[in-house]
């Protein structure tokens, strides 16, 4: 790869937008990536970030060296109701399907009532049995695969330098890892803020199985409607904080006589 590329003026224009949809790509993948890694035990649950963080770089990077063959799962593979389906279409449907079931699935376990006071049929408080670590990073890794082949696709249709996608990548990537911890302890403090979360996740899944069937949903109405929620949600979160500072008022003694 020759990096002197990044010497023209018109290079570092390209890798600066390819950064910023990276970025842009990459919260849904973290947003996944901590819900699903806070159902492990804490001790784990920092290796399980890293570890998926890790397989998304490396994900992209091997998508990116693979780019004649991403651009053939753009081709029709076959026809549906007269309807094109390509390979890219494919994956789109599996990963929107499997992140709308999982995101449905951790909303249903949230709004049910926990069972821990329940007793089973010998009087005893059922074991509550924790996800474990590798299955979890398996999930991961199915969601990795349909972020990086919408990113590498997207980056692919930007620039046709390998080493700009490349940059991008791994400062995308390393911006991530660092907000990875600090995204985890503010959803582990503000449990309410999940729920918002989950829900985004959601519509992503949507967004990408209307996507797989060529049904265009602009990206930017998208993220609109994410952006308009966490505003709301933190001048929600403004007003508590606000309501709790408040000193107690002066209770007024009743009146004698």
């Amino acid at each position: 790869m020759d990096f002197s590329i990044f010497l023209q003026p018109a290079a570092l224009i390209s890798l600066a937008g390819l950064i910023a949809l990276e970025l842009v790509l990459a919260v849904d993948n973290l947003i996944f990536i901590t819900i699903v890694t806070n159902r492990l035990p804490a001790a784990q649950q920092p290796s399980a970030r890293r570890w998926g963080l890790t397989l998304a770089v490396v994900t992209r990077l091997m998508l990116l060296f693979s780019a004649a063959w991403i651009i053939t799962l753009t081709a029709p593979w076959f026809t549906i109701f007269g309807e094109e389906i390509s390979g890219r279409d494919l994956i789109l449907l599996g990963g929107g399907l499997f992140l709308i079931w999982k995101a449905t699935m951790e909303i249903h376990e949230r709004v049910t009532p926990a069972a821990e006071d329940e007793l089973d049929d010998h009087g005893k408080k059922p074991v509550k049995v924790m996800p474990r670590f590798w299955p979890i990073i398996g999930q991961i890794m199915i969601l990795d695969v349909v972020f990086s082949l919408d990113s590498v696709i997207t980056a692919i249709g930007l620039t046709r330098h390998l080493e700009i996608m490349v940059v991008a990548v791994l400062v995308s990537v390393a911006i991530m890892i660092i907000a990875a911890e600090p995204l985890a302890r503010f959803v582990n403090r503000n449990p309410n803020v999940v729920m918002l979360a989950l829900s985004f996740l959601v519509m992503i899944g949507m967004a990408l199985v209307a996507e797989g069937l060529d049904i265009s949903v602009p990206k930017a109405m998208i993220y609109a409607a994410m952006g308009f929620s966490v505003g709301v949600e933190a001048l929600n979160m403004l007003s508590r904080r606000a309501q709790l500072s408040r000193p107690f008022r002066d209770i007024r003694k009743p009146d004698e006589g």
